[in-house]
């Protein structure tokens, strides 16, 4: 039996960009492997998709309008430490799109992928 993952897709400008960034600061690790088009990352049960200008993903729809990367939808990854996660990732001039936050379920932080697309970061917590 397979373990079934789930899967998110993100369009994004440049595949070797993205794929880049989340093997190199976010922990992901390439699962396929089709750029320039798309290509696939994977941490722990989250596939993420990562379609390109080329892939079928971005194909104009039938009223005109055209698939993009950003918006405010986003990946949601847990994390231990929070602080140490967002020193080491400034430190490698990851762009933010804020400060860390705390509210009543823990502590977050949004980012951004080289295509704009938002990652959450997310220390949940003490209970």
């Amino acid at each position: 039996m397979t373990t079934e993952l789930a899967s998110v897709r993100y369009l994004v400008d440049d595949v070797r960009a993205a794929v880049g960034f989340y093997t190199t600061h976010l922990g992901f690790t390439v699962d396929f492997d089709a750029a320039p088009a798309f290509a696939a990352v994977v941490r722990g049960p989250l596939r993420l998709l990562l379609a390109g200008p080329t892939s079928s993903a971005a194909r104009p729809m039938p009223d005109g309008a055209v698939p993009g990367p950003g918006g405010w939808n986003r990946i949601h990854l847990v994390v231990d430490d929070l602080d140490a996660e967002v020193a080491r990732l400034r430190a490698a001039d990851v762009p933010f799109r804020n400060d860390i936050v705390d509210g009543p379920g823990g502590r977050q932080v949004l980012l951004q992928d080289p295509a704009g697309n938002v990652v959450e970061l997310f220390q949940p917590a003490a209970r």
